[in-house]
């Protein structure tokens, strides 16, 4: 059942809320302790029955229930709620990270979701992982930092979830577990009620089981979004070069069935070198990211170091060693990157980017949460990534990510939603 039919069979009652919410505990039961995507939370049902009644109570009417109306929801455990501690995947006291309720929180709230909880994190929304595994195959990694948000959307476990992306942290997930994840362009939601990693690269995003779940969703979190139309089969670039190298070579073939199936349904698609200078824009962002880092972490560091992760460890204490300078160059090159990314699609009428979603399926393991290399460049230059499952690849799910113009974000959804049509009977893998 796609987003749409199932948020409208909860607005008009055809699916009554505590019907869906046993259905749901019961899967919850049976799924949530073998994937671990959400935060132990004591009388989690009886919570949400409540709350289900009470939206019952003051939305009688189908005909005018807000639009989310008991929609289930996963939100990453670095944003506050209300009612919720937040511990960011960290053994640091949580009323020290604790904060007032995050916007993004609110605008769900009052759309009618429901919170089924915080979901798992890596510490601090970086790279040291939590206990979630991957749905497909729990001897795998589901992604991260938004691991459990990811994972709960592909157990059916929520319908939305939100999470965040410095580097690759929605983008990756949604491409291990198969589902489909969207990073706005930089600056188009507020990152308030939300503990940074590194704020000048850090985007809100969430996580669906299709396109136009994502667009739903936007619809309720970003308050000026306006559905966009498309007129013609859009024009896609393939940045070639140091870039796709990174891709393993056993997932460049379903690539390239993909492009080879979106080129039979009319889309053109163009090879482009776009990164000749990949190395320094990977060095540049990471060093930003860890400068930044440990500007936000400096007091808490202080104070409870034996309580961080080694990996947390690492990038606070390379980030002291960051000077200002070099700092400011980081943040020009992210502004020189989106500025020639704008510039080569004028040049060669490119609508989107379309590129792998990861270098390969879900790594073996637990231990890491993969590599983001395929988000960063366009999470560096703050451009709108949208990431689709695209098929299988030794059992486990594969995709691909299109990246547009910065603030062309609706339009980008829209492409997306094409995409995601054209490839259906297509699938690869």
């Amino acid at each position: 059942m796609n987003s749409t039919t199932l948020i409208n069979k909860f607005r008009s009652g055809e699916w009554p809320l505590p019907d869906y919410l046993r259905d749901l505990e019961n899967r919850f039961a049976e799924i949530e302790p073998g994937v671990r995507a959400f935060l132990p939370e004591q009388d989690r049902w009886t919570r949400l029955y409540r709350e289900a009644e009470d939206l019952e109570r003051r939305h009688p009417d189908p005909a005018h229930r807000p639009p989310l109306f008991g929609v289930p929801i996963g939100i990453k455990d670095i944003f506050h709620i209300d009612g919720f501690e937040t511990r960011a995947g960290s053994l640091l006291p949580p009323e020290k990270l604790g904060g007032p309720e995050a916007g993004t929180v609110k605008h769900l709230k009052a759309a009618g979701a429901l919170i089924v909880g915080k979901t798992v994190t890596a510490e601090f929304a970086y790279i040291a992982p939590g206990p979630t595994r991957n749905p497909h195959n729990p001897e795998h990694t589901p992604g991260g930092s938004s691991s459990g948000s990811a994972a709960a959307v592909a157990a059916g476990l929520s319908v939305f979830s939100l999470g965040t992306q410095t580097v690759g942290s929605i983008n990756r997930p949604a491409a291990y577990c198969g589902v489909c994840g969207f990073k706005p362009s930089y600056g188009r939601l507020p990152t308030d009620g939300v503990i940074p990693l590194a704020p000048s690269a850090d985007h809100i995003g969430w996580f669906a089981a299709d396109v136009d779940g994502i667009e739903l969703a936007a619809q309720t979190l970003v308050p000026d979004w306006k559905t966009a139309r498309i007129h013609r089969r859009p024009n896609l670039g393939i940045p070639g070069g140091a870039y796709l190298d990174r891709v393993i070579p056993d997932a460049r073939l379903p690539f390239q069935k993909t492009c080879s199936a979106l080129q039979a349904k009319g889309y053109v698609l163009l090879d482009v070198p776009v990164f000749p200078d990949f190395e320094e824009v990977y060095r540049y962002h990471h060093l930003l990211v860890a400068a930044e880092a440990a500007r936000v972490h400096e007091d808490w560091y202080r104070k409870y170091k034996p309580l961080y992760r080694p990996e947390t460890v690492e990038l606070v204490e390379r980030g002291f060693k960051v000077s200002a300078a070099d700092l400011e160059v980081a943040r020009a090159i992210r502004e020189r990157q989106r500025e020639r990314l704008a510039g080569l699609m004028r040049q060669h009428d490119i609508d989107a980017w379309i590129s792998p979603s990861a270098t390969g399926p879900a790594p073996h393991g637990l231990n890491s949460t993969g590599d983001s290399v395929m988000q960063m460049p366009w999470t560096q230059a703050g451009v709108p990534l949208l990431s689709i499952p695209t098929g299988f690849l030794g059992g486990l799910p594969i995709g691909i990510q299109i990246a547009g113009q910065w603030a062309g974000d609706e339009t980008l959804v829209r492409l997306g939603q094409d995409i995601e049509s054209s490839l259906a009977p297509a699938q690869t893998g």
